[in-house]
């Protein structure tokens, strides 16, 4: 049976495309095919971030799955980073179905690369002074192509909030770094338990002892 609402952001997708041209990739995102691994149904311009149909969730998708209170609040105009370095202005949007629970992610991604090379061309011309210092946007997420990415972003995030070396870290360091995974949706990935266990030495029978302790 055909979703209408699926029909109708695929609609919207290919008028943003087509008014805003290649540069502009949208993304529709399905939270309920049954298969986390292979979330995107639907992408204009996927040059932009070189993905495809069928490829995995994003950050924004892991976190929707984790979500348990009420409707997600959408994220817009943030700014996102490609595999290979480009800027992107994005936003989530998220679509819900009757019991308020996400059922589409409706994501746009523009490559805003060009006019922020010619945007700092510009101020280098018109600028009287130095740029204030301090100013931090903070570090943009990358988009990656598979959920192996996604858990390696993960892990890497994890072992830098617990600051130790995994050869160095204690229990008690480990059990902060999977909770951090835990709460960031990395075990929803398929086989995750596998590869954060022999990442940090340890059996899967211990990670997931780890896990519970907080629980």
């Amino acid at each position: 049976m055909t979703d209408i609402r699926l029909e109708t952001l695929k609609q919207i997708a290919a008028g943003l495309s087509a008014q805003f041209g290649e540069n502009c990739e949208i993304v529709i995102h399905d939270l309920n095919n049954g298969n986390t691994d292979n979330s995107i149904v639907h992408i204009e311009n996927g040059s932009v971030t070189g993905r495809h149909i069928g490829d995995g969730p994003s950050m924004a998708v892991l976190e929707a799955l984790k979500a348990s209170d009420g409707p997600l609040t959408d994220r817009l105009s943030y700014l996102t980073k490609t595999e290979n370095g480009r800027i992107l202005k994005s936003s989530t949007i998220y679509i819900h179905d009757e019991s308020s629970k996400p059922r589409y992610i409706f994501a746009i991604n523009y490559d805003i690369t060009n006019l922020l090379a010619l945007e700092n061309s510009i101020h280098a011309i018109t600028a009287c002074s130095a740029p204030e210092s301090g100013s931090d946007t903070g570090s943009p997420r990358i988009i990656t192509h598979d959920v192996n990415e996604l858990l390696d972003q993960l892990i890497e995030q994890a072992v830098a909030l617990v600051g130790v070396p995994v050869a160095l870290m204690t229990k008690e360091d480990k059990i902060k770094a999977f909770n951090f995974l835990n709460d960031a949706g990395a075990f929803l990935i398929t086989k995750s338990g596998d590869k954060v266990a022999k990442y940090f030495g340890i059996s899967k029978y211990t990670l997931y002892s780890y896990i519970d302790i907080n629980k």
